[in-house]
């Protein structure tokens, strides 16, 4: 499928897309990305993230970090997740992501259907990293450095099982806050989580081992 901004924008209409990467995961951060692509340098295979092969999204990586006219990656860490809430500080990590890009724009086009505050015209689009090329190129970067940032993890924890779950929730996942409680990078503020805290009490406080 072919992506394409709004066809109602001229075709050099300069656009910056907007997408994340970790809303779900009961650990880690959540990662924002920021992209605008260069029209005349043009990338094959952009769509949304979680349709491609780890190989093909990594190589689209580099290809979007090397051809774009402008990137950048914003993070939300677990307590901003935990104080404001996984929305706010999804709408943080992009507005972080945004704050670092320098080129001038005429719209920002966002995934979802909520849009940060920041200094520019929104748009936002349902399901926009499988229909604007700007927001699919978006969610490849976002997800292709969370995936890092849980590797990285999963040297610190490997009793979770973060270089395979990566911080989502899968029954190895859940049995693992089961026999070991929270680590630092869990959020919180989420229901397995919050259940393996309550249900995991050691004769040490458990808050003293986070």
């Amino acid at each position: 499928m072919s992506l394409f901004p709004d066809p109602l924008l001229p075709p050099t209409h300069r656009i910056c897309g907007i997408d994340e990467a970790g809303r779900g995961p009961l650990a880690g951060p959540v990662i924002a990305a920021a992209v605008v692509l260069d029209p005349d340098n043009k990338i094959t295979g952009i769509t949304d993230s979680k349709k491609l092969s780890p190989p093909t999204r990594n190589n689209l990586a580099q290809e979007i970090r090397d051809c774009a006219l402008a990137w950048a990656i914003g993070r939300a860490e677990v307590v901003e997740i935990d104080t404001l809430n996984i929305l706010h500080a999804t709408l943080l990590a992009m507005s972080r992501a945004f704050d670092e890009i320098h080129v001038p724009l005429e719209l920002v086009m966002i995934d979802g259907n909520q849009a940060p505050r920041i200094n520019c015209p929104t748009q936002t689009v349902v399901k926009g990293d499988a229909k604007v090329e700007a927001i699919g190129a978006a969610s490849i970067l976002a997800k292709v450095e969370r995936d890092r940032v849980m590797m990285e993890y999963a040297k610190q924890h490997p009793e979770y099982g973060f270089d395979v779950n990566f911080g989502y929730y899968s029954a190895e996942h859940i049995d693992a806050l089961k026999t070991y409680g929270p680590c630092p990078i869990h959020r919180k503020s989420f229901r397995p989580v919050t259940d393996a805290l309550q249900m995991n009490s050691q004769p040490r406080d458990l808050f003293e081992q986070l």
